[in-house]
């Protein structure tokens, strides 16, 4: 396996579609999901000149950040979080992308020592096995939202059906880029809505032409 042929192809194809696009070279964050491998692949990885890490369970986050925690990397929790765990993991979390419920931000709020950046999940396909909040909740959940003092909005998560066909992805995504914009101009207190995360391996390259800043690669770079 080859851990730089691997990554130097990403980077490249990112860069080539943030170009297609139009968009700011440095538009776009690769987060390096290295949930399926173990701590000594994840250092080979990140040897490569990986700044972003993503895992989504918290033991393996745990794993992962006590054993690279001498690297110079951001560290993102992008799968979805129990409250009873939230105490053990939320103040080595960069940013969380999974943010689903107000419980589980009133929880966040509790634990953390300092300001965490989350990703609002929005379940923009209504897919009964995704979680998420609905757009016509919004309204009412970030009025809740407003009174956390340590969760800071920095924008939306939503992740397409595994089956999505292309026009269907672009579909998805561009109305979660139509949110993030209105959201964003409500300027509300401590949520900016400045970023999305949206995009894995398969349908990377939809989302970055609908306005990604952060996608969550993990598959590729272990071909």
């Amino acid at each position: 396996m080859d851990f730089q042929a691997n990554k130097d192809l990403i980077f490249q194809n990112v860069a080539q579609i943030v170009e297609k696009e139009n968009r700011p070279k440095d538009s776009v964050n690769i987060i390096a999901v290295t949930k399926y491998v173990d701590c000594e692949t994840a250092k080979k990885l990140v040897a490569t000149g990986i700044k972003h890490i993503g895992e989504n369970r918290v033991d393996k986050f745990l794993e992962k950040y006590h054993a690279l925690k001498e690297e110079n990397l951001t560290w993102h929790l992008i799968g979805s979080l129990q409250r009873r765990k939230v105490k053990d993991v939320i103040n080595y979390v960069d940013y969380f992308h999974a943010l689903d419920s107000v419980k589980l931000a009133q929880e966040i709020n509790k634990r953390a020592d300092h300001v965490i950046n989350c990703f609002l999940q929005v379940n923009i396909s209504k897919e009964e096995s995704k979680h998420g909040f609905l757009v016509e909740e919004l309204d009412s959940v970030l009025l809740e939202l407003a009174a956390l003092e340590n969760i800071c909005l920095v924008g939306l998560m939503t992740m397409a059906p595994f089956e999505a066909t292309h026009q269907e992805l672009d579909q998805i995504f561009s109305e979660a880029r139509q949110l993030q914009i209105n959201l964003q101009a409500k300027q509300l207190k401590n949520m900016p809505f400045s970023d999305l995360s949206m995009g894995m391996s398969r349908d990377y390259p939809e989302a970055i032409a609908n306005g990604s800043t952060y996608v969550r690669i993990g598959t590729a770079f272990f071909k």
